[in-house]
């Protein structure tokens, strides 16, 4: 690596190591300043300017002790071959840089690119049961045999997570395992065979330096990457409660599409499940081919219309499935300041367009094409 390069990793990993500043921050202090080496060269009367940057952040930027410490990181990802993906990197997951609160760095460990065409995560309890486990293997093999190449996302946790990877290892799809804790150590320890798979057939990613275990309150920031890096979130099975459910409402407002399987309303694992498809925070899913259809994936063999069906658009359902197959999953007062169309008259125009199966509703009000304007002019 030449001297420049190594150079501005080193600032760009000491800077997310400062104590007082998170991803949002980090972002804004190099969207100000240049380049993260920039940052630790501004005066602090010149950083606590920027809105949101005090003489706390300021303060904590304490070039000497970060850089002695990025330092050391250097020579551990080095030693161990890992990558270090900057936001601004292409290589640097597109998905999870559509998150305002991506983070700056990823560390990886593994041969699988962070930019796959289409990806998954799936996410459920520590505590799964059979059927849970069952129906978790049986959705991922169905999904391997319609979607070759789909990337499974999960946190090789107990349980549900663990089960994700294992099911994609088994029906050749890569997997990417997010961990709360930095390359030097693997938590759960019971699940470091699944994890030397995974490096070979998919990748271990981290925001974490090697120093950093498996502590507590990591995990948050760890299921803000497994629902940011996909297309959608499954949660399989879940308490009322549990990090499951935050990566589900984490992924429901970074606007990615979210599937819940339905459980008894007995069962207490099925609770959290439950719910979320209650409160249309969540899709029902209980089969590979029904979240294909959702995400309208185009897979041969799984037709969005129905055979021999003949489409004649009127110019105002036109215009709104362009605007839908422009900015899939908007909302109908997204249409209506799109098309000009009055709202009363798109929501009037949606239901019918629902009736027909040409368009589907999802949690939080948002819009899909089942039909393409373009085969039916």
């Amino acid at each position: 690596m030449p001297h420049d390069e190594r150079t501005e990793l080193q600032y760009r990993i000491a800077l997310s190591m400062a104590p007082a500043i998170g991803p949002i921050t980090a972002r804004k202090l190099i969207e100000k300043a240049g380049e993260a080496s920039d940052v630790f060269k501004q005066k602090r009367e010149v950083l606590e300017k920027i809105d949101g940057i005090g003489p706390h952040i300021s303060g904590s930027l304490n070039a000497s002790n970060l850089l002695l410490k990025a330092e050391k990181e250097m020579e551990f990802i080095e030693k161990h071959r890992i990558s270090v993906l900057y936001f601004k990197d292409p290589d640097y997951p597109t998905r999870l840089n559509q998150c305002k609160d991506g983070p700056i760095l990823l560390y990886v460990k593994g041969n699988q690119g962070l930019n796959p065409i289409k990806s998954l995560s799936v996410v459920g309890t520590r505590k799964a049961s059979g059927y849970g486990r069952d129906l978790c293997m049986q959705i991922i093999r169905g999904l391997a045999e319609l979607v070759p190449g789909l990337v499974i996302v999960s946190g090789l946790a107990y349980g549900i997570d663990v089960m994700a990877h294992r099911a994609a290892l088994e029906w050749g799809l890569p997997t990417v395992a997010v961990l709360g804790h930095g390359l030097s150590t693997l938590y759960p320890a019971s699940n470091r065979e699944t994890a030397k798979k995974i490096i070979h057939q998919g990748a271990l990613v981290t925001d974490f330096s090697s120093g950093m275990g498996p502590e507590r309150n990591n995990f948050l920031r760890r299921n803000r990457i497994i629902a940011g890096m996909s297309d959608a979130t499954l949660v399989v099975e879940s308490a009322e409660k549990g990090g499951a459910l935050i990566t589900a409402h984490l992924a429901f407002h970074y606007d990615r599409l979210v599937f819940a399987v339905p459980g008894r309303t007995v069962d207490s694992k099925s609770a959290g499940c439950n719910n979320l498809i209650k409160k249309n925070m969540a899709a029902l899913a209980e089969s590979a081919e029904e979240i294909i259809s959702y995400l309208n994936w185009d897979i041969p063999g799984i037709s969005h219309q129905r055979p021999g069906q003949e489409l004649a658009f009127t110019s105002l359902e036109k215009k709104i499935l362009l605007a839908i197959e422009q900015a899939p999953g908007i909302t109908p007062d997204g249409i209506s300041g799109i098309t000009g169309i009055p709202i009363q008259e798109v929501l009037a125009q949606l239901l019918e367009m629902e009736l027909k199966d040409w368009i589907s509703s999802g949690p939080g009000n948002c819009y899909r094409a089942r039909v393409s304007l373009a085969s039916h002019p």
